[in-house]
């Protein structure tokens, strides 16, 4: 195709409508009218012979070809800024929203000493902590632009992320404070009681049931919550054990805790942005602080 044809302005909105999966939200985002959106999607329409957008019950879906576009599209236009090579903003006058997707762990840890360092030296960044859906979501999530930062156990792959080594943790089993099972706690003992067990997906099982099954045992999980914020309450008010990361842990008062008496493997942490981002002040500060809480 000639290139000389093509208006640069017609991929930003573009990367709107992708974004968005609306057109009057994405031309309020790139401060258009409804009407010149429209025409604009129509013209990216032509350009990339495919709807791009499907109209389906009450909303707009994206098309497998506009799914595939979301990535490249973002880098292309991260590298064109990078190119214009804006100049630099002081901290303090940095105004920009990054979105962290991150479990309630560590979460619980950070974001209350992140903040107040922002407040500090860039109180004009905003943040917004979206919901976790699993580490695949996460992944997924940088690389299509719809995060800025991940905050997951993320192995090495082929996406074009950059990942950052924060801590490796390793689980205990926790119980309240004079639990019937602290006296002598072994298998048996940790078997005897029902077990709590976090889950975003709402998972009845883990590795951990596959690896008592091999050994002929079993647990009953009788209660599963979504994060680990609710676990010290209801281990304080019960006869339940849970596993917890030793770091989540340490952050609760009146628990007791054990080695767990099987084999439980832990997990290594990492932050994550991609890395088109790399030229961005605001998510490299935020990033530095980050990595420091943690490590």
């Amino acid at each position: 195709m000639n290139l000389r044809s093509l208006d640069l302005n017609l991929l930003v909105i573009l990367d709107a409508l992708l974004d968005e999966a609306h057109v009057s939200r994405a031309a309020d985002r790139v401060r258009l009218s409804q009407p010149a959106a429209s025409a604009a999607l129509q013209r990216c329409r032509h350009l990339f012979r495919d709807p791009l957008l499907e109209r389906g019950r009450g909303t707009m879906y994206l098309t497998p070809k506009a799914e595939a576009l979301r990535a490249p599209l973002k880098s292309l236009l991260s590298g064109v800024t990078d190119l214009i090579d804006p100049p630099d903003v002081p901290l303090a006058e940095i105004r920009q929203t990054l979105r962290i997707t991150t479990a309630d762990y560590p979460a619980l840890i950070v974001i209350a000493p992140l903040q107040q360092e922002l407040q500090r030296a860039a109180p004009g960044i905003d943040l917004v902590i979206q919901p976790w859906h699993g580490a695949d979501a996460a992944r997924m999530a940088l690389v299509d632009g719809a995060t800025d930062l991940a905050i997951s156990v993320l192995p090495p792959a082929e996406d074009d992320l950059h990942r950052e080594e924060l801590l490796s943790e390793h689980y205990v089993a926790a119980m309240r404070t004079g639990h019937p099972a602290a006296g002598r706690f072994d298998l048996e003992s940790w078997l005897a009681y029902p077990h709590i067990l976090v889950s975003g997906r709402g998972d009845t099982r883990t590795p951990i049931d596959a690896e008592l099954a091999s050994r002929g045992a079993a647990r009953r999980v009788g209660l599963v919550v979504p994060n680990f914020q609710m676990v010290p309450d209801l281990l304080h008010g019960s006869d339940m054990i849970a596993l917890l990361p030793s770091r989540v842990l340490a952050e609760f008062d009146g628990l007791a805790s054990f080695p767990p008496p099987i084999p439980v493997p832990g997990f290594t942490l990492h932050l994550a942005w991609h890395r088109r981002r790399a030229r961005d002040a605001a998510l490299r500060f935020v990033a530095a602080i980050l990595t420091r809480l943690l490590r």
